[in-house]
């Protein structure tokens, strides 16, 4: 399954109408898209989003207790909004460890299973995690957690772009190739054709709704 190019945009814009107007599980500072759709390319194979979260300074610990005997999950209030967990109780989820993920909590909120969409939350910046994700993936020698560097803001600290998603309906962005693109980061040309081989490899496994989440 794939989305044509008009109809990733759409999804996209949903997702920063949403990000802008709606209660968040935690709040998101910003928006972008990355890879295949900031291309040009049509159809979009799988539309990458990439969300930055802040991390839920005034929440409501105290019905803690309540929301896990409830629905046995640990950290509503503390991890997610507890406000928005009493009116999307269909959309919370559990990491492993049985506290609320905000990560996946986003993507339940944002988008349904089977869209061909990924989407990456960290509480870093998209452009300082490129570049952590970058050394960590060299130190590791597993390209796949790299994130693709080529990406374009469609909304940050509460304001959104005017004229992001119009260029990227007309394909107005001249942008590099991936290998390009990472040796521009530092890779070397063996390096970066690897890491541009690993990861299209690993996005093509993709089916569906995907989310990942880390913390730097």
């Amino acid at each position: 399954m794939s989305l044509s190019r008009a109809d990733a945009l759409d999804r996209a814009t949903d997702i920063v109408d949403a990000v802008e107007s709606e209660t968040m599980p935690v709040p998101v500072r910003e928006v972008w898209v990355y890879g295949d759709v900031a291309l040009g390319l049509d159809p979009v194979d799988r539309l990458d989003v990439y969300l930055t979260k802040d991390i839920l300074m005034h929440g409501d610990s105290d019905r803690a207790d309540d929301f896990e005997q409830e629905l046995g999950v640990k950290g509503i209030g503390q991890t997610v909004r507890a406000e928005w967990a009493d009116d999307h109780r269909d959309s919370i989820r559990a990491n492993p460890n049985g506290y609320a993920a905000p990560e996946k909590c986003l993507a339940a909120h944002l988008v349904d299973d089977d869209e061909p969409i990924h989407l990456e939350v960290c509480n870093a910046s998209f452009e300082d995690n490129v570049t952590q994700r970058l050394e960590g993936a060299k130190t590791r020698g597993d390209w796949t957690q790299l994130l693709d560097p080529r990406g374009v803001c469609l909304y940050a600290d509460g304001h959104r772009s005017t004229d992001a998603i119009q260029k990227l309906r007309d394909s107005d962005l001249a942008l590099p190739t991936l290998s390009r693109a990472l040796q521009m980061l530092g890779l070397d040309e063996t390096e970066s054709q690897d890491a541009t081989s690993e990861l299209h490899a690993w996005r093509d496994e993709q089916d569906g709704a995907t989310v990942r989440g880390d913390v730097i």
